[in-house]
């Protein structure tokens, strides 16, 4: 395992698909096994580095692009980046890889994969609601589009998965990648 080695994941999906959850999750795990760790969510980002931007294709592909760029020079020194945001355009996302990899630093995609109906399920802040009703003009899932990516590197379907089995098919992935130890290192 290099601990040098920066690395982006990146969780992307609908809104309510539980990308923050596996983030917030995933963070401590990655520190217990000797990572410097740093978390970008999309909300927490939307209301400090993007505040002010809209949510229009220009806007979002500008607030992932922030995004992107942070987590970038994070990464390349050195750092585990957990980004959580719905980044709804595959075009956007893509652009991001290339500038985290070109920078010699891993980009691991993770898609939180919830059908819209599982999302509107669990949607605590109302925000479907608000989107049907007419409210919430340009509302991914409802009135815009979400493109899923094409090959993830890891897929979490979380409509049907317990946020345990997710992790762990994360941690599996960026263990396979010499990214992290595995558990037992750790242990020994």
């Amino acid at each position: 395992m290099n601990e040098s080695q920066g690395f982006v994941v990146w969780f992307t999906g609908l809104s309510g698909a539980g990308k923050s959850t596996l983030a917030e999750r995933l963070a401590p795990i990655l520190r217990e096994r000797g990572r410097k760790v740093e978390v970008l969510d999309g909300d927490v980002v939307r209301t400090n580095l993007s505040k002010g931007l809209g949510f229009s294709k220009e806007d979002r592909d500008t607030n992932i692009r922030r995004i992107g760029f942070v987590a970038n020079l994070l990464a390349r020194n050195g750092v585990a980046v957990i980004t959580a945001a719905i980044s709804p355009y595959r075009e956007v996302r893509d652009e991001v890889r290339r500038l985290v990899e070109g920078d010699g630093s891993v980009f691991v995609e993770v898609y939180a994969a919830a059908t819209l109906e599982e999302c509107e399920a669990r949607d605590v802040k109302g925000l479907y609601a608000e989107a049907r009703a007419g409210k919430r003009p340009g509302f991914t899932g409802i009135d815009d589009p979400y493109e899923p990516p094409l090959a993830p590197e890891v897929v979490c379907h979380t409509g049907k998965e317990s946020v345990e089995e997710c992790l762990a098919r994360i941690v599996r992935y960026l263990e396979s990648r010499g990214l992290i130890p595995v558990a037992a290192e750790v242990r020994s």
